[in-house]
């Protein structure tokens, strides 16, 4: 009724026998995730500085392209160039965005157990907080 398969499969169930891919152990696996939301949060950064340039965003930039570095092995995180897209960019959209993505990392950081990464993350995560505070508590 049915034809029996001739190859071998690809997914190997049997332990130990497979080993024509490569495997990344779970440290691994969460550096790649936490560079990740680390060189997304430095997009948004740069974004930022580009709108409205503080030392603050500065030094933050900085300190995420060393935390990227690190995490990738060496190889720094690609930075997009300041350029003027035509339009004004909505800086409390991208407070909540890096906000947001700081949150990840915080996640990743401390389930990694990455204390510097975490420090980063949280001290991020209340930078943009306390820019989108005055705005969206004020009275309309």
């Amino acid at each position: 009724m049915y034809e029996p398969i001739r190859s071998k499969s690809v997914h190997s169930t049997m332990a130990g026998t497979s080993h024509d891919f490569p495997h990344r152990t779970r440290e691994e696996e969460l550096d790649i995730q936490l560079a990740g939301h680390l060189a997304a949060l430095l997009a948004v950064t740069d974004e930022l500085r580009a709108a409205a340039p503080t030392a603050d965003l500065d030094a933050a930039a900085e300190r995420l392209a060393e935390q990227v570095t690190r995490l990738r092995g060496g190889h720094a995180p690609a930075r997009a160039s300041v350029t003027t897209t035509g339009r004004e960019p909505n800086a409390q959209a991208l407070h909540r965005r890096a906000h947001t993505l700081a949150g990840r990392a915080l996640v990743v950081a401390a389930s990694r157990a990455d204390t510097a990464a975490a420090i980063l993350a949280a001290e991020r995560m209340d930078a943009h907080t306390a820019a989108l505070r005055p705005r969206e508590l004020a009275p309309r």
